[in-house]
């Protein structure tokens, strides 16, 4: 079942209840009865379980082993655009930087800063996003926060989200396992996310509507450490800053070089159509469905094949390798044979994309 199939069934399964209310007011951010009528018609019944359901300050896991822990804020303009919502990405995010650890997600924190004059039913869709993701990702908000703040001091909407999970045992994630040789998968096509926020922002039209890879990744990257554990020798997201960040750092940080094939790069045609309208590189666009691994040379095919097979990973490629020539430094060798160096983005490309 394709995913915008399964988002709309669950959907359909969440309808909004009647409330007497129309709007979010500053009354629900005060603790008192406003609050608890938000939170007992809305987040506590859509993200129902056993451990929220206990409604205390806090929550109590039951965890063992190694775990990661991450945190991230969402402030995206604006918050419903083509592919998702703001609720989504929230969750996506989370879980998938967990995922780049190595991590098996489980549990989430959920935190609202809510505009005074927000629609309830704009809220609802929220939650229902953020029920859809989890749902999705095989996760689970077992405590948060939701505040108020006077019309003019937000945007509709701000999410902060926390999420715990448990190392894979296989995994062995870390920046100084690369080594010259290693080669560079992408599980997708880039600057789909950046491109689908711009064409909202400037009113683009295309034959189809270009939609964000927001998505959740934490399957895919399960199966490739179940699959190949150490030869996994790292993953990270490509969000604010794009692959061309995530490269350069990866250069940065290890003393070595990278080698980047613009010929192998996947981009969908009406992507690179509307990154060439707005006179934007694609290397640099955020990307919110997409991871890149480096991978051992002698699995990097094995490891390719897998990651095809995978939802959400369908367009996977490999797009370069490590190398010990020009240290510190990522080259692109372009689609005509030339070569250039490719830096980390300096200032803010894409303002308020995640």
């Amino acid at each position: 079942m394709a995913i915008t199939d399964q988002k709309r069934r669950m959907q359909l399964q969440c309808p909004m209840p009647k409330l007497d209310f129309e709007v979010i007011t500053l009354g629900h951010g005060s603790g008192g009865l406003l609050t608890n009528r938000l939170l007992d018609s809305g987040v506590f019944e859509v993200l129902k379980n056993d451990i929220l359901d206990k409604r205390h300050d806090g929550a109590t896991l039951n965890l063992s082993g190694p775990t990661a822990f991450t945190t991230d804020s969402f402030v995206i303009s604006p918050i419903f655009f083509p592919g998702g919502n703001i609720g989504e990405l929230a969750v996506n995010g989370t879980v998938n930087d967990l995922a780049m650890c190595g991590a098996l997600p489980e549990y989430l924190s959920l935190s609202f800063i809510l505009e005074e004059g927000l629609p309830v039913k704009q809220f609802w869709e929220v939650l229902v996003g953020v029920k859809v993701a989890c749902e999705l990702a095989g996760v689970q908000v077992v405590t948060g926060d939701t505040k108020v703040v006077e019309k003019g001091k937000g945007d509709k909407v701000f999410i902060n989200t926390t999420g715990v999970g448990r190392l894979h045992p296989r995994a062995q994630i870390d920046v100084n396992r690369v080594q010259p040789g290693d080669q560079i998968i992408v599980s997708g096509q880039l600057a789909t996310h950046g491109m689908a926020i711009m064409s909202v922002r400037e009113g683009l039209e295309f034959e189809t509507t270009i939609e964000s890879d927001s998505c959740n990744l934490n399957h895919a990257v399960r199966a490739l450490l179940d699959a190949f554990g150490p030869d996994i020798h790292l993953l990270r997201d490509p969000t604010r800053g794009g692959v061309a960040t995530v490269l350069t750092e990866i250069a940065r940080d290890t003393g070595l070089g990278v080698n980047l094939q613009q010929r192998q790069l996947p981009i969908d045609p009406q992507v690179a159509g509307a990154c060439e309208m707005l006179g934007l590189d694609p290397l640099y666009v955020a990307n919110e469905g997409l991871f890149i691994a480096v991978v051992a040379a002698e699995k990097a095919d094995e490891a390719l094949a897998m990651m095809r097979e995978q939802p959400y990973c369908e367009n996977a490629a490999i797009i370069g390798e490590v190398t010990t020539d020009h240290p510190r430094k990522t080259v692109l060798t372009s689609s005509i044979g030339g070569k250039r160096v490719v830096n980390m983005l300096t200032g803010e490309q894409l303002p308020r994309i995640c």
